[in-house]
């Protein structure tokens, strides 16, 4: 049985109370289910059965094995000290165990936020936790306010231009640390120009570690995805010691990061008992535990100052972007492995928990968080019951930094760059643009200005991806189709909602089709498509009705919502009349004769106000 994790659906309503109805306000969201569906645990706890403590134990205990070594590496990544990948690792965990509404996700440090830390922050420690901090506050706003929707106008394409470009950035940027290569720039075109232009400085027994290191973490993937073939025997079941390797396989299969850099630093502590020193390692780890203390909004360089101002602005569009794109993909792995364990994750609550982890965890000098796809999974294979299991890997992540540290210093940087090159080389998806091409092909193009838009900037990327997607999404509301019989009475359809972006292109289509040149002819609107207008259409339709009655030629409408009807009605349009269908406003116009000589002859209008 698996424990599956979910929080009620309550209303809130984000427009503030005034003080007229405060009370009423207040007895309506400040009720107990309202906490009770804020708070997750207080659902699953009171359910929570003993036999889950072995699974919850082992699948938290695999996970901080793999987040350890992760931590460390995406530190690297994201130019800071070491000791910040380890800070970023446990906090995020344990506000989870009580916000989160996902049994699978754990929260902590990912190639993706690291690569935007070292984008934004540009190794400077006081900018990553003053934007951890205002991460945190951003996102816990957006889940108050129940502003979850907002990453369904981010679309598929989009994202997935943007993780496929972030990882070939990630990637191609730990290539001079597998090389041995030094004062490389970050930027990717700079990093690919001067990363090819020092080959010639490659230190061969780095890339000889590297290489290793990468071959021994795909070896290893591949041992944990194994599918154990049994005989054909009918009633065949594997013996206990069969058993007990396939676990311990997985288990090293699983663990491969940890397994992988564990022997790398082995292989240092060998060589340098020899006074072998040819390895880049990484520098000393401070020891110890963070100390909790609000984060800092000043920084000292020499005799000058920095200000809270200064580091805003230093941060820029980091502030949007970053918790953005860190809900955006912890919401997209919960939805992910909800629909694998069939459960439901709220996505309003997700941004509280997310929020409210960069929060707490800027206490303890941790840079942005979120889900991690790779560390999720192994929590998921593990045969995780609740987010108790990330009480576990808070507490191993927590020992390692009080007792390991020490030992990190020998870890070579070569190793570390192939954990990330491993873990987001998975994270590329070409065979995307063939499902698009034979599916849709005008999806591409957010994908494609998207992939090549983060290459120059991580925010640029996004922005042009999105504008191209509203681009795409508006322009049927511009060129609305329309369908039109073209009788004696010309009868116009419009196929969507009638909005300001059309009404120039409806009017000229109009205008071409009925007046261009004589005999002029009437024409009927056939509304029964259309649920929603806007004052810019409403002035629209005046103009157009208003140079049809200059022309003396019939304008009706038909079927109209009552709605939409008593809107029209309301505006005081010049000669508005409505009918119940298209065919009976045609005939209507008939009826009163000739539409050319006596257009404004007294007609019943169908439809009673």
């Amino acid at each position: 049985m698996t424990m599956s994790v979910q929080t009620e659906t309550s209303t809130f309503e984000p427009s503030c109370p005034t003080s007229c109805n405060v009370t009423s306000w207040a007895r309506r969201n400040c009720t107990a289910e309202n906490v009770r569906g804020k708070f997750p645990i207080t659902l699953w706890l009171p359910r929570y059965q003993c036999s889950w403590v072995q699974s919850d134990f082992i699948a938290g205990l695999t996970v901080a094995l793999t987040v350890i070594p992760q931590g460390l590496a995406y530190a690297h990544l994201a130019e800071l000290p070491l000791q910040y990948g380890l800070y970023s690792s446990f906090m995020g965990c344990l506000v989870y165990f009580f916000l989160g509404s996902s049994k699978d996700i754990t929260l902590g440090p990912t190639a993706i936020m690291s690569l935007m830390v070292a984008s934004y922050a540009e190794g400077d420690t006081t900018y990553a936790v003053a934007l951890t901090l205002l991460c945190g506050c951003i996102q816990l706003g957006m889940g108050i306010f129940r502003l979850g929707f907002l990453v369904n106008f981010i679309s598929f394409p989009v994202i997935n231009g943007f993780t496929s470009a972030a990882a070939i950035t990630i990637a191609f940027g730990q290539v001079k640390h597998v090389l041995g290569l030094h004062n490389i720039p970050r930027d990717f075109f700079p990093c690919v120009y001067y990363t090819f232009k020092n080959l010639g400085k490659t230190n061969l027994w780095d890339l000889l570690m590297g290489a290793v290191c990468f071959v021994l973490l795909l070896l290893l993937k591949w041992l944990k995805d194994v599918k154990w073939d049994s005989p054909d025997e009918v009633g065949y079941s594997p013996t206990r010691w069969q058993q007990a390797g396939r676990k311990v396989v997985w288990l090293i299969g699983t663990a491969r990061n940890a397994v992988v850099v564990v022997s790398a630093a082995l292989v240092v502590v060998a060589l340098k008992s020899q006074d072998i020193d040819v390895l880049t390692l990484t520098e000393q780890v401070q020891p110890g535990l963070p100390a909790f203390k609000p984060p800092t909004f000043t920084v000292h360089h020499g005799n000058t100052t920095e200000t809270a101002g200064d580091i805003l602005q230093g941060l820029g569009a980091g502030l949007a972007v970053v918790p953005l794109i860190g809900f955006l993909e912890c919401i997209a792995i919960g939805k992910a492995f909800a629909r694998q364990n069939n459960y439901r994750v709220d996505a309003n609550q997700e941004l509280l928990a997310i929020g409210m982890g960069n929060i707490v965890s800027s206490f303890v000098s941790s840079y942005p968080i979120t889900g991690s796809f790779s560390r999720t999974a192994v929590n998921s294979h593990s045969g995780v019951k609740t987010p108790a299991g990330g009480l576990v890997t808070a507490a191993v992540v927590l020992l390692a930094l009080g007792v390991l540290t020490p030992s990190f210093h020998y870890i070579p940087q070569a190793a570390l760059a192939a954990v990330i090159i491993s873990a987001v080389l998975t994270m590329v998806d070409f065979m995307v643009l063939v499902k698009l091409w034979r599916l849709q092909k005008l999806d591409l193009l957010p994908l494609v200005c998207t992939f090549f838009g983060t290459f120059i900037g991580i925010e640029w990327g996004i922005l042009a991806g999105v504008g191209v997607s509203a681009m795409i999404l508006l322009f049927p509301q511009a060129r609305p189709g329309l369908l039109v019989d073209n009788k004696d009475v010309l009868i116009f359809q419009p196929d969507r909602g009638l909005h300001y972006p059309g009404v120039d292109f409806i009017r000229t289509l109009l205008y071409d089709r009925a007046l261009k040149e004589k005999p002029y002819r009437p024409v009927v609107l056939d509304c029964s498509h259309i649920a929603s207008i806007d004052y810019t259409t409403i002035q629209g339709l005046k103009e157009v009705l208003e140079e049809f009655n200059r022309m003396r030629v019939p304008l009706t409408f038909a079927a109209l919502k009552p709605h939409l009807q008593e809107v029209l009605t309301a505006a005081d349009l010049p000669g508005f009349r409505c009918y119940a269908t298209a065919n009976e406003a045609a005939n209507c116009i008939y009826e009163d004769g000739d539409p050319e000589t006596n257009p404004y002859t007294p007609l019943l209008n169908a439809v009673q106000h």
